[in-house]
């Protein structure tokens, strides 16, 4: 009996059987099964010809094509609501999406992050009240649970990886970067993804003046707020930090 193709997929996740489908991109074969190589929605190309076979693929884009999209149980004609705006907090990055991450560790040559949201430029100037929910559009309270050191754990590992790299930082007198005065652990981080990267992580960039750090804890503990771009200061000591700071809105 076949089982029912799963709207979207995770890595690793078993599609379909390779009698009843071909494999397409962001898949692959094993033992005889379709299994998907990347996260995404799942879609379905038909089969040119009667004998032919339909293949299975999974989009890096979060974008849903109803004529290509696995098919979903139909719904009764009063359930339906005409919604064309897409979510405003996407899952998926991609080339240029702009991403809120979490540095998890600094190096002197590169900083790693861990991405916490991605956001859609395109969606969030759209009308509120015609934008579409989605789980990461509470995005308020994912920043502040996210800036609570006490809420910093492994869970990071399921979350997407990222590097900023040295030379990625700034645009200006590149060279003089150090990593130390521009990021540190637990610091959230306003970049945008210049490389979807390898298999393990994304590169990100900051070098724009809206780009680089928007929320960081003092040594004290305190929640700084920017003075210039590139120092911080907690209200509380009074005691300024150097950061690569993002240009508040």
């Amino acid at each position: 009996m076949a089982s029912a193709l799963p709207t979207l997929a995770i890595p690793g996740q078993r599609l379909g059987p390779v009698s009843s489908y071909a494999s397409g991109p962001g898949t692959h074969v094993q033992n005889a099964n379709i299994y998907a190589s990347i996260a995404g929605p799942v879609l379905v190309d038909p089969a040119s010809s009667k004998a032919g076979k339909s293949t299975l693929s999974v989009s890096r884009s979060p974008l849903r094509k109803a004529g290509n999209a696995a098919p979903v149980p139909p719904s009764t004609p009063k359930a339906t609501a005409p919604s064309t705006s897409k979510p405003r907090y996407n899952t998926l990055p991609a080339v240029d999406s702009i991403v809120l991450a979490r540095v998890t560790r600094v190096q002197k040559r590169q900083a790693t992050v861990s991405i916490l949201v991605v956001l859609d430029e395109t969606a969030n100037q759209a009308p509120a009240s015609t934008a579409s929910a989605s789980d990461n559009d509470n995005i308020e309270s994912i920043l502040t649970s996210a800036a609570n050191p006490e809420n910093h754990s492994n869970t990071d590992e399921l979350r997407f990886q990222a590097l900023i790299r040295k030379e990625d930082v700034r645009a200006v007198e590149k060279d003089r970067v150090v990593m130390d005065e521009m990021f540190r652990v637990g610091d959230i981080v306003r970049g945008t993804v210049i490389s979807l990267g390898d298999q393990s992580f994304y590169y990100l960039t900051t070098a724009r003046n809206d780009l680089g750090v928007v929320m960081a804890r003092s040594e004290a503990g305190n929640m700084m707020f920017p003075v210039s771009w590139k120092e911080m200061r907690d209200p509380v000591t009074g005691a300024a930090e150097l950061r690569k700071v993002a240009r508040p809105f």
